[in-house]
């Protein structure tokens, strides 16, 4: 997991408000995490707590945000600062979570792509389903592992482009460069197949893995017409997964 978070936390959060992520990826992910009233909620990668801080507003009884960067940790203490949710912001690592089957739901939004090797892949999975309650869930939005980003098309008009740096293979570098109005900034993750994918969480002990397709709300196509979104939702750069322990 290479890419250092501290340094662009502030742009990483304002990327968040591409209308992509709005009414894709926030659409679809908020979709399958469904009603979160009662439940309690780890968000795994939290980042400033977009995420976590959507999850405590929709009712969840208690929830947790876990993330490497101490960055983004402080930028979302900040914000539980001035909103008091109620919201529970640590410094940790997905792969070293202790686990107390204290969760009914873990949320993940861009977390297992940051594996390199199925062994961290692995460490990760094992980290989130350790958490989790017996019949607990993990809903999360993933770079896709089936979307051959070598003959991807162009995303740039989204605001965003991906570049393969290297063989496609296993383990192979995807580097997603963020366009904002004061300039770019990189991530790098990396591609691991849906074979690799689906072994890691059946080790784990997760169960009825579903793939999920990103969904287009209602509210994107007033901004832009479905030709506009095409090329996201024909070759999505990004993908949903849903399981359960």
């Amino acid at each position: 997991m290479t890419t250092n978070y501290d340094p662009i936390a502030e742009q990483y959060k304002r990327s968040k408000q591409q209308p992509w992520r709005t009414f894709v990826e926030c659409h679809t992910l908020m979709e399958l995490v469904g009603d979160p009233a009662g439940m309690t909620v780890l968000d795994v990668a939290c980042g400033e707590g977009f995420y976590t801080r959507m999850i405590r507003q929709r009712g969840a009884a208690r929830v947790t945000g876990v993330d490497l960067s101490q960055g983004m940790i402080d930028l979302a203490r900040s914000q539980e600062a001035r909103h008091q949710l109620g919201i529970d912001f640590v410094v940790g690592d997905a792969r070293e979570l202790a686990g107390t089957d204290q969760f009914d739901l873990a949320v993940a939004a861009y977390l297992l792509n940051y594996a390199r090797t199925r062994d961290e892949l692995q460490a990760m999975c094992d980290g989130i389903a350790r958490s989790l309650k017996p019949g607990g869930r993990f809903v999360t939005v993933n770079s896709n592992p089936s979307d051959s980003f070598p003959t991807a098309p162009s995303y740039r008009k989204y605001g965003f482009e991906t570049t393969v740096l290297g063989e496609w293979q296993e383990g192979v570098p995807i580097k997603w460069t963020f366009h904002l109005d004061d300039g770019p900034f990189d991530i790098e993750n990396y591609h691991l197949n849906v074979a690799t994918h689906e072994d890691a969480f059946r080790k784990a002990g997760f169960r009825d893995v579903r793939w999920h397709t990103p969904r287009l709300s209602p509210d994107g196509l007033l901004e832009n017409d479905r030709e506009f979104w095409s090329s996201l939702l024909e070759f999505p750069p990004v993908t949903f997964i849903e399981c359960v322990k």
